[in-house]
C-alpha cells in the first residue's frame, strides 16, 4: 500500500517538544508516520507510542517505522479512548487533526467530490455511522444546523431543503452538484467550491470530531510527566477555538504558544494543503497522583 501524506510543521513540532534522548513520546494521529519517523530520529533510543482509528494509517506507520519497531508501539482506535498501562506518563504528546492526503485521495472513502464515491467519510471503517445515513435521514432541520454548525456555511437551510427534496442520494458527486445547484450563482464561483464547507461538516459529523478532541483534551494532560508538552495541529477554525480556550483554562497546563505557529511560504508552496495549519503548544505544570 502506498500511504501519501506529507505532515505539517514537523520541524516546529520538534522543537515545541524539545525531544530529549531516552524519552517517550505519544503520536495520538500518526497518519502515515511522518511525525513519529521525526520523532525517532530526534534523539537517541527515543521510545513511542502511535495511535490512529485508520487502520491504512496505522499499517503504513507500522512499516514506516520498521527500523525502529522494537521501541514503537501501535494502538488502533480513536485518540479519545486511548489509556496509557498504569503509572506510564509521557516526555512529550502530538496531535495533527488534520485528514490525511491518503484519505482525501483514495475516491472510495468519500471525503472528496473529485470523484465519485459511495457517502462513506468514516475514518474508522469499523463505525457505523456514514454520511449517507445523515443524508438521507436526518430531518431538514437537523441537517441545516449541523452545516451551519460545522462548516461555518452561509446558505445551510437552502442547501439542507435541496438534500431533503432530492434524496435519496447515494454519490458524492450527486451532492457536491445539488449542492452546487441549490446556492446562488454568485456563490458558486469564491476561492472554494460551495460543497467545501458542507463536505467539512458532513466529516465533522460522521467521525463525531469536536466531541473526540474535547474528550481528549480533558484527558491528554493527565498522561504528560512535568514539563512535558503537549503540541496539537489543527486545520478549522472550530477545532483552533477549542484547543486555544481549553489549553488556557486548564490548571495543568502552562500555555507556550500565545499565538498559533502557521507554516511559512516555503512549506506552503510545497504542500498546499498546510496553509490552514495552526499549532498550538502547551507544557504541563504539576503531575499529581490518581
Amino acid at each position: 500500500m502506498n500511504y501519501q501524506h506529507i505532515s505539517v510543521l514537523t520541524q516546529a513540532v520538534l522543537d515545541n517538544l524539545q525531544i530529549k534522548d531516552g524519552g517517550h513520546y505519544l503520536d495520538c494521529t500518526c497518519g502515515g508516520g511522518g511525525h513519529s519517523l521525526a520523532i525517532l530520529q530526534g534523539g537517541k533510543d527515543i521510545w513511542l507510542t502511535a495511535i490512529d482509528q485508520d487502520q491504512e494509517a496505522l499499517t503504513a506507520t507500522k512499516n514506516r517505522l520498521v527500523n525502529y519497531q522494537e521501541r514503537v508501539h501501535l494502538w488502533h482506535g480513536n485518540f479519545s479512548e486511548f489509556r496509557p498501562i498504569e503509572g506510564q506518563l509521557f516526555d512529550g504528546i502530538i496531535a495533527d487533526l488534520g485528514v490525511s492526503s491518503h484519505q482525501i485521495d483514495r475516491p472510495e472513502r468519500g471525503f472528496s467530490f473529485r470523484h465519485s464515491a459511495p457517502l462513506d467519510m468514516r475514518m474508522n471503517a469499523r463505525q457505523s455511522l456514514t454520511c449517507a445515513h445523515i443524508i438521507n435521514r436526518w430531518s431538514e432541520v437537523d441537517l441545516a444546523n449541523l452545516i451551519y454548525e460545522y462548516g461555518e456555511e452561509r446558505y445551510s437551510r437552502r442547501i439542507a431543503r435541496q438534500i431533503v427534496q432530492s434524496r435519496p442520494l447515494s454519490t458524492t458527486t450527486e451532492l457536491a452538484e445539488l449542492i452546487w445547484q441549490a446556492v446562488p450563482s454568485s456563490y458558486r464561483h469564491g476561492a472554494i467550491h460551495p460543497a467545501t464547507r458542507t463536505f467539512q461538516a458532513l466529516r465533522i459529523a460522521v467521525n463525531g470530531e469536536l466531541e473526540h478532541l474535547r474528550k481528549w483534551l480533558e484527558r491528554a494532560p493527565n498522561w504528560l510527566k512535568s514539563q512535558g508538552r503537549i503540541a496539537i495541529i489543527s486545520f478549522h477554525s472550530l477545532e483552533d477555538r477549542i484547543i486555544k480556550y481549553e489549553l488556557r483554562q486548564d490548571n495543568r497546563l502552562r500555555v507556550i504558544t500565545k499565538k498559533p505557529i502557521v507554516p511559512d511560504i516555503s512549506e506552503i508552496t510545497a504542500n498546499p494543503r498546510s496553509r490552514s495549519a495552526k499549532l498550538r503548544v502547551a507544557e504541563r505544570i504539576t503531575v499529581h497522583s490518581g
